[in-house]
């Protein structure tokens, strides 16, 4: 064998949130399955787990004894490791278990031949303790599943907490290795909802060998020494509004229209227009206006006479739909818009064409202006309503 050296494995998943799904904000593994899993598909997804196979393989450095116990451990607690946003620089932090661990190991002779009989799974059955490799020793458990050759056995067993399991020779095996390493695995990950969108990556690295955090036992070496698992977890979320055909044509009205004012000349206080729209969002996002007439005072945009010159300001708020809080965690009701983007509006889960208002309103005071100065002409004005969602 070569000097031992590093492997690298990638471990990919995606957020990319789901209409017909809005409470569910979870990762997918994107990581193809390799080695057991790929092989046994269902026996994985009945336990909601993937697996990684590497080319990695333990070799016995000497002849195993009657009685010589083979003692495989894997890093089944969970361990934490820090994914950066490289755009953002935002991190966050991700935790992985082993919750399973497999191979195939090969024999420098036939197992049959080795314990002395004719039967080729006997010989693998009586080769052991406890029987064969698919009978997974204590603490390790059964997973069900096992393929073998007269020199070969393939076995996978679940590794629900981190400690050796045991397996002990019962006649000498001149020789023998583990070609292969496969091992499931288990994620937690942050709550995408709170995340930008964009990749988040960061590396676990695990020791391999004898002592180390995969291990086969002391006779047993690897040809690399340590295994480096790259997260990668793509976040791809979700903001778009809808506003519904004519509704960028915003016409202001007293209470109940202009009738009242032309029956009875009775002022209107207040000119307004709700105006609803459908956003869908899986993330956070700010919210701000541009004006074409900007006042210079206020949080509101102007409205001109462009003939007199004349303007009164029009105030800008938003009340978006359940499932959206403001920056304390409060529902956001008639939220005052501003030329300065709000704080950030965050989803609890996934909304899907859920409908908001944003409310155009003239106070008081520029409603008695405006109706004391108008001369038959329209009092117009642009306001850009913007969602942004790169939020700092």
């Amino acid at each position: 064998m070569g000097q031992a050296q590093a492997v690298n494995q990638e471990i990919r998943a995606l957020f990319q949130p789901d209409p017909a799904q809005p409470s569910k904000n979870v990762f997918v593994n994107k990581t193809p399955n390799s080695g057991y899993c790929a092989s046994y598909p269902g026996q994985c997804a009945e336990n909601s787990v993937f697996s990684i196979q590497l080319p990695v393989r333990f070799d016995s450095k000497s002849s195993l004894p009657p009685g010589w116990g083979v003692g495989i451990k894997v890093p089944a607690n969970w361990r934490r490791l820090t994914v950066t946003n490289a755009e953002t620089m935002e991190t966050e932090t991700v935790e992985v278990r082993i919750t399973g661990i497999g191979s195939t190991y090969v024999l420098s002779q036939p197992a049959h031949e080795l314990v002395g009989v004719s039967d080729v799974l006997r010989g693998h059955q009586l080769l052991w303790s406890g029987s064969s490799w698919v009978y997974a020793p204590s603490p390790c458990r059964y997973s069900g599943v096992g393929f073998f050759s007269p020199n070969s056995y393939r076995f996978f067993w679940k590794t629900p907490v981190e400690a050796l399991c045991t397996k002990a020779t019962t006649a000498t095996i001149p020789s023998m290795y583990f070609d292969t390493l496969d091992f499931a695995y288990e994620l937690r990950t942050p709550n995408p909802l709170g995340m930008s969108s964009g990749l988040y990556t960061g590396s676990l690295t695990y020791s391999m060998g004898p002592s180390g955090d995969f291990s086969f036992g002391s006779q047993f070496q690897p040809d690399d020494d340590r295994v480096t698992l790259d997260f990668v977890l793509d976040v791809q979320h979700t903001l778009k509004v809808d506003i519904p055909p004519g509704g960028n044509q915003v016409v202001l009205q007293p209470q109940g229209g202009w009738q009242s004012w032309l029956d009875s000349g009775r002022k209107p206080v207040r000119l307004f227009r709700d105006q609803t729209f459908l956003i869908s969002a899986s993330s956070r996002f700010s919210m701000s206006i541009e004006c074409e007439h900007d006042l210079g005072f206020g949080s509101g945009c102007g409205i001109v006479d462009r003939e007199s010159g004349y303007a009164g300001a029009v105030d800008v708020s938003v009340s978006l739909p359940s499932g959206l809080t403001d920056s304390t965690g409060q529902p956001v009701n008639r939220y005052p818009l501003k030329r300065q983007a709000s704080a950030a509006f965050q989803p609890g889960i996934y909304l899907d064409r859920k409908p908001g208002t944003l409310h155009f309103e003239v106070g008081p005071t520029s409603t008695n202006w405006l109706i004391i100065n108008a001369k038959g002409r329209p009092f117009r004005g642009n306001i850009t309503v913007i969602w942004d969602s790169e939020v700092d």
